[in-house]
């Protein structure tokens, strides 16, 4: 436990290095994460929710995406869609932003 502890507190203290005033959230976006659970963060624009997201996924080495959301989005926007090839004359699947380890979900209305 003490293990997860140290490496917590190591990254909480890399995202405050760019994340300023905003101790509370660093540190509850980190429970978020460890309990590997979802995390709803309703702010204004401009104060740095993107930036955390960020900050958190370079912090541990994770990708990370942001999805925009418009009212025209499909499911395969999101997931990823199946492709043809013609050359190999087989589908392939090109993951959608959905896929990476971090997902920023903006504007879902």
């Amino acid at each position: 436990m003490q293990a997860v502890r140290s490496i917590a507190e190591r990254v909480i203290e890399n995202v405050e290095k760019v994340i300023l005033g905003k101790d509370q959230e660093v540190r509850l976006t980190m429970v978020a994460l460890l309990c590997e659970g979802h995390l709803l963060i309703e702010d204004v624009p401009g104060v740095g929710k993107t930036m955390l997201a960020r900050a958190i996924a370079r912090s541990i080495g994770c990708t990370y995406r942001r999805i925009q959301f418009t009212p025209d989005m499909l499911p395969s926007d999101v997931t990823g869609v199946s492709v043809f090839n013609q050359k190999t004359q087989e589908f392939e699947f090109r993951p959608g932003p959905l896929m990476a380890q971090i997902v920023l979900a903006d504007e879902i209305n």
